[in-house]
């Protein structure tokens, strides 16, 4: 398999001009993110940076927030009756005090302006676009004189500079059709944020503009003087050939000199352009050489070839090959667009990664919501092999311990670290968003630290576990213990010997309940605090610390044998889980809460016993989703069952999918929290769904699956259509390769990372053949456990296969 050739065929093309910017291609290199749109009459490239940030951020009336306890003991005095808690006085003043921070408008993703390279509609007509994601190279389509011209952009992988580049020097002085450059600082930048700053540039071939980024609110900055933490970005174009001041007459008949950004081009010969981002600190970036080097075809050909081979690479991780062009391409496009936007030692996207313009990408100031939104991209990132991208999230995980640990100290006056319901990456000396209603979401915190645990499991890097997981794993699981310590948790009010999750908030549903009767043992917070209690345990064994750990071990312990029971009713389809104890199992969920111990819990699937299984089953089929939050997440748990109907996920793709390929969250019924007059739609203008990038992660559960460390191969694959897949990575360090032709398993290949130990189901019912130490085994068990070493191949194969 080649996964770089594979990619090449699936294309991302517009047949017209791609005004609008989710028409555009969309280009990145995990840091610098660009949107090419194309007009009738010009080429427009929006520029974001995942570094670059409105960073002024509100805390005010932290003194007025109180504890938790004296809050709890405010709410529980609000009369049951009430309809909501915002009926009472006091709670309503505390809820608009509580989230008066958030209301701001930032922080939020900067918008780092557009490029404009305009030509003159007589001598051209703009066609179209084609970007090729084997390669990052978006390229724009011109009639000119009956030929076809071609524009090519590409986003340099190593640095933040897009290049762009038309004719061809070879065949001698190649005029290219542009007429006009021009630089243009967001057109929504804030009246309260300094103006941009046009820099000095000697050379007649560079245009450049700074734009200060303050570090204080507006009534606490100094304009004129600045802040030592302010930040900073520029945006600068240099190119091979010279500008000009020119003048054009407006609609009124006046004549008037370009714009100070705007300048004419030279058309005789080939154009060669390259589009420069700086960002950082004010102070450190004023010491940074940023001279720009002249934009040279030699440079501009080695950086093209230099960019061949990082992508090449990054194929070369895994890849797949389906005999369904929509999966493959979905598959192809959002690791594409994953590799764009998420880099190792750059801030770690927020909802809508790097690409933003105008408004577009700031609503929900863009930030981390910490009860899916922020988890769910990088769950692609462990079967697919791309494991170097998790790291990014693992960074703001420590960056938010923090605040985390103050939150669980001074709020709720207890051990580890309660992480927030949201976070901004940004300075914070305070929960940014410390209202009970979404912030009693007691899930988020092992949910939050749930991917270390992975990230060990699927590499089995002990120094990982050890450097960069085991301290967030146990400062989740202090501040767990200690809250189901709470006298408020046990006793005789609950009737049994239970530690209780009380009190807590359903994931988007209910808020606060008037006496708090929907807000204890949430299926969310068990299963997650189930997962993470496990996890800690094993981190404890392998770390060879039980000894240091015996305590809180023996706490966990305890609450593990005396641990709730998961919220069930009874149904005409049977018995199913539900969000909580309260619920009736009638709730339209706007995430699917009720079978989160499939997915993330990781408790029931397709290894389950038969009741279990048939409990797991009957809630997913009863279930009433409102969609926006749901489409890798519900389909995740439904491959994670075995029962994925692919034909009806590729439906709901279609349904999600934008003019550039990528998928927005789409409402899919209303009766919920939407209305039968909600735009069922209204979410696709927000920005670009990082989140949807995920995609490939439900269709890796399809071909394979290793999450209870037993590899279980093509379990929710359609008959009748061949697939092949090529180093997924499994539980234990394994990177899996094998064929289905449509009717059966051809081949299996597994190459063992770590060493370990290699348990898998035998997919033949007639036996398997095993290569495995040079010697050849014929296996008629179902299932076969065999100790691997570092480095080595195993092959399996059907008996009747020949060698």
């Amino acid at each position: 398999m080649n996964p770089y050739e594979i990619a090449k065929k699936h294309p991302i093309i517009a047949d017209k001009p791609a005004c609008n910017f989710f028409e555009g291609a969309l280009l990145g290199n995990g840091a610098m993110g660009a949107v090419v749109t194309t007009r009738p009459d010009a080429v427009v490239i929006h520029f974001g940076h995942n570094n670059v940030w409105d960073i002024r951020v509100s805390e005010k009336n932290e003194e007025k927030i109180g504890s938790f306890k004296e809050v709890f003991n405010k709410i529980l005095n609000i009369p049951e009756a009430y309809g909501s808690l915002r009926e009472d006085p006091w709670f309503r003043e505390y809820y608009e005090l509580m989230r008066e921070n958030y209301s701001k408008s930032y922080p939020r993703p900067f918008p780092c302006g557009s490029l404009l390279l305009g030509f003159d509609r007589k001598n051209a007509e703009l066609l179209g676009h084609k970007l090729d994601i084997a390669t990052g190279v978006c390229e724009i389509y011109f009639l000119a004189d009956g030929e076809i011209i071609t524009l090519k952009v590409f986003v340099e992988m190593k640095c933040d500079r897009l290049w762009i580049y038309m004719g061809d020097e070879k065949e001698g002085a190649c005029k290219h059709l542009l007429n006009r450059i021009k630089l243009i600082p967001d057109p929504e930048t804030p009246q309260t944020m300094p103006k941009y700053q046009i820099n000095n540039v000697i050379e007649n071939n560079c245009l450049s503009f700074t734009q200060i980024l303050p570090a204080l609110e507006p009534e606490y900055y100094d304009y004129e003087k600045g802040h030592p933490e302010d930040r900073m970005f520029s945006l600068s174009v240099k190119t091979n050939v010279s500008m000009q001041s020119f003048m054009r007459i407006n609609w009124e008949g006046i004549r008037k000199l370009n714009d100070p950004l705007e300048m004419a081009l030279r058309t005789d010969k080939c154009f060669i352009a390259y589009v420069q981002l700086d960002e950082g600190c004010v102070q450190e970036l004023k010491k940074k050489d940023t001279k720009i080097p002249f934009p040279s075809r030699e440079i501009l050909k080695a950086t093209e070839n230099e960019n061949i081979q990082s992508w090449k690479a990054f194929w070369e991780k895994s890849g797949v090959a389906l005999e369904d062009d929509l999966l493959e391409s979905i598959w192809y496009r959002n690791l594409y667009f994953f590799n764009c936007s998420v880099k190792p030692g750059v801030t770690c996207p927020g909802l809508f990664a790097n690409w933003s313009y105008r408004n577009i990408g700031t609503p929900w100031h863009g930030d981390y919501h910490m009860n899916y939104n922020t988890q769910q991209p990088f769950w692609v990132t462990f079967s697919s092999n791309h494991v170097d991208k998790h790291l990014p999230y693992v960074d703001l995980i420590d960056r938010l311990r923090p605040i985390s640990k103050k939150w669980a100290k001074e709020y709720y006056g207890l051990r580890g670290a309660c992480f927030p319901h949201v976070a901004y990456p940004v300075e914070m000396k305070m929960n940014p968003y410390p209202v009970p209603i979404w912030g009693w979401q007691i899930c988020e915190t092992p949910w939050t630290v749930q991917s270390l645990w992975w990230h060990y499991l699927y590499t089995k890097d002990k120094e990982f576990l050890k450097t960069g997981a085991f301290e967030p794993i146990k400062e989740a699981v202090l501040f767990l213990v200690d809250y189901m310590h709470r006298p408020e948790c046990r006793g005789e009010q609950w009737r049994d010997k239970k530690y209780h999750i009380y009190p807590t908030v359903v994931p988007e549903l209910y808020g606060l309940t008037p006496g708090l009767k929907k807000n204890y043992d949430c299926i969310a917070d068990l299963t997650l605090t189930k997962f993470v209690f496990k996890a800690y345990k094993g981190a404890c064994s392998i770390l060879e610390v039980e000894n240091e750990e015996k305590v809180l071990l023996d706490e966990v312990e305890d609450i593990l044998e005396n641990f709730p029971e998961y919220p069930t009713v009874e149904t005409e389809n049977g018995k199913i889980f539900v969000a909580t104890p309260e619920s009736n199992g009638e709730e339209i969920y706007n995430v699917p809460v009720s079978t989160m111990t499939i997915f993330p819990g990781e408790e029931h699937g397709l290894h389950s016993s038969p009741e279990e299984y048939k409990i797991a089953l009957n809630t997913y089929i009863s279930q009433k989703n409102e969609g926006g939050n749901d489409l890798v997440f519900l389909n995740m748990q439904a491959a994670r069952l075995g029962i994925l109907d692919i034909e009806k996920f590729k439906r709901q793709i279609r349904y999600c999918l934008l003019p550039n390929g990528t998928c927005t969250d789409m409402v899919l019924q209303s009766g919920g929290r939407y209305k039968d007059e909600t735009a069922f739609d209204f979410m696709a203008d927000n920005g670009i769904w990082f989140e949807n990038f995920a995609l490939p992660a439900v269709i890796n559960e399809c071909l394979l699956q290793s999450y209870k460390s037993e590899l279980r191969f093509f379990p929710n694959w359609p008959k009748g259509k061949r697939a092949e897949f090529y180093n997924l990575r499994a539980v234990g360090a394994f990177l899996v390769s094998a064929a289905f032709s449509g009717d059966e398993i051809e081949w299996i290949e597994i190459y063992s990372e770590a060493g370990d130990v290699l348990n898998l189901i035998i997919p033949w019912k007639n036996g398997a053949r095993l290569l495995h130490k040079s010697q050849e085994t014929v296996i008629y068990d179902e299932r076969l456990k065999i100790n691997t070493h570092i480095g080595e191949t195993i092959w399996l194969l059907p008996l009747n296969a020949s060698k």
